[in-house]
């Protein structure tokens, strides 16, 4: 009983749209209805400012970070929390307080893996600057990290069930990107540094 209520509690947790709530406190804007209408870091970060987009990374990436340690705490084991830190995953990509429209669950995924294997993340994040320097593209460096999550899990000899769960969200978070995708090819990104209206 205890590890449902984790595991739900988890996903209520990842339901919460910190970046909308951010850009309205910080910069009286709806995020929903600016940019590409999403509510992660990249767009509060286009239509609110540098603060406000912090905020929100920092709050998205707290979600699954949080999740992992409640799940370690009350529930312990080697794959539940990675479990529970998934289930705060799909609460910020489809959150029941915004009719299950939400972000797409980069930050909250680092989030999860800082806690659960803080080297992985630190890779990650070191894969993720270089793409963006060279690139200017967010949502490249994200897709690009994505599809490297399950093989710097295997690279640090993390267990199979783990590598298999990390292939699940690298291809749904690619696919949560499909936009973004087509818009690279099309040449319509934003690049970092761009306006929305530039």
């Amino acid at each position: 009983m205890i590890s449902i209520f984790v595991l739900a509690l988890s996903y209520l947790l990842g339901s919460i749209p910190f970046g909308l709530l951010i850009g309205r406190w910080g910069a009286k804007v709806d995020v929903r209805l600016h940019g590409s209408g999403n509510i992660g870091m990249t767009n509060v970060w286009r239509t609110a400012g540098g603060l406000c987009a912090l905020m929100t990374l920092i709050c998205d990436a707290g979600k699954g970070f949080l999740s992992v340690l409640l799940a370690e705490h009350f529930v312990g084991g080697t794959t539940f929390p990675l479990v529970a830190g998934i289930f705060a995953v799909i609460g910020h990509n489809w959150p029941v307080f915004l009719g299950f429209r939400g972000g797409k669950g980069v930050a909250t995924i680092a989030g999860v893996l800082l806690a659960f294997r803080p080297l992985g993340a630190a890779i990650l994040f070191v894969i993720w600057i270089l793409v963006l320097l060279i690139s200017r593209y967010i949502s490249l460096a994200s897709l690009v990290v994505a599809a490297c999550l399950p093989l710097v899990l295997g690279l640090l000899r993390s267990a199979w069930v783990e590598v298999a769960l990390a292939v699940i969200v690298a291809i749904v978070t690619i696919y949560r990107h499909r936009s973004n995708i087509e818009r690279l090819r099309n040449g319509t990104e934003f690049r970092f540094g761009q306006k929305v209206n530039s």
